[in-house]
């Protein structure tokens, strides 16, 4: 039985680098870890056992650690299923632009949401400042300030001018980094400014729709020169959070969980109750509308197709 790291599924196939080495190989059996039915039942990161056929030097993956982390979405589709996109992460970067394409602020509260369920650090990072007009950089001043107000580090970088990298790259030393982000949000970009050896395939923004081309068509974990390893992903056009009680949502916005200690209601919503320290907070700036509002979004969107409540 050989033990090693899962760099890159194809769904059917996996890369498995074991003593620096890399087997491609298959899951025998059906995998089924803490009652998550997803649609991968072993993502890249995951640590795995497996057995080496001698004939073509593939291996049979028969057992999976237990994950101390994992980020999921729920699929954009009308399935409903679950996608791990990788786990065992020490830290996770989000890539975000204000234009060209444009990130809404909801597709990044619901990332940070489901980073904050499972304990993995987040940096924001705001690419592509060589674009904005003073109108952006306006706006992005105002994005960093209620972001790092509770708690999240933000960057700046232009990842075609090399503004910005170094910090990240300092950031990555020695630890298993996840990217995520829109398509076209200039990650490839981004891991070949960090890791140029990488040489990872790029793409430009569509000007006719002026969103993102997929570059990257699966997950993959690459070691990076100056130590630690680097986890790109596809982009993602919406990433839904899963199997989260409505209840539990305000836990996972840090400030309102804090402001909601002073609500008259311990099971208070902070939609309508009277007393609410939440809405009393939002008033008066202390929390940030914008993260509000994303708040409300989730809780009342009945027709939200990321997730499944009951009211």
């Amino acid at each position: 039985m050989q033990k090693g790291i899962v760099t890159k599924s194809t769904g059917s196939w996996y890369w498995v680098k074991s003593q620096n080495k890399i087997v491609q190989c298959r899951i025998k059996g059906k995998f089924r870890i803490k009652g998550i039915t997803t649609t991968n039942p072993i993502a890249v990161g995951d640590i795995v056992y497996f057995e080496l056929n001698q004939e073509d030097q593939t291996g049979n993956i028969t057992k999976i650690d237990e994950r101390k982390n994992y980020i999921i979405r729920k699929s954009t589709n009308l399935s409903h299923e679950a996608h791990i996109i990788a786990a065992n992460i020490d830290q996770a970067f989000l890539i975000v632009t204000l234009a060209r394409p444009e990130t809404s602020v909801g597709f990044i509260d619901r990332f940070l949401i489901t980073a904050e369920a499972y304990h993995i650090p987040v940096h924001i990072v705001f690419n592509k400042i060589d674009i904005y007009d003073s109108e952006l950089l306006e706006k992005l001043s105002h994005y960093i300030s209620v972001y790092e107000k509770i708690g999240y580090k933000c960057h700046k970088t232009s990842a075609l001018e090399d503004v910005g990298i170094d910090e990240i790259k300092a950031i990555m030393d020695n630890k298993i980094s996840l990217l995520s982000g829109h398509s076209g949000v200039g990650k490839s970009t981004i891991v070949n400014r960090i890791d140029p050896f990488l040489n990872l395939k790029t793409a430009e923004v569509s000007d006719f729709h002026n969103k993102g081309v997929h570059t990257t068509t699966f997950a993959e974990m690459f070691d990076l020169v100056f130590g630690g390893s680097i986890i790109d992903t596809p982009g993602i056009k919406g990433f839904g959070t899963v199997d989260m009680p409505l209840e539990d949502v305000s836990h996972y916005f840090p400030e309102i969980f804090k402001a909601s200690e002073n609500c008259r209601f311990n099971n208070c919503t902070h939609l309508h109750e009277p007393g609410c320290a939440v809405k009393d907070a939002v008033k008066q700036g202390n929390i940030s509308e914008i993260r509000y509002t994303s708040y409300v979004n989730i809780l009342t969107d009945s027709n939200d197709k990321y997730r499944q409540v009951k009211y």
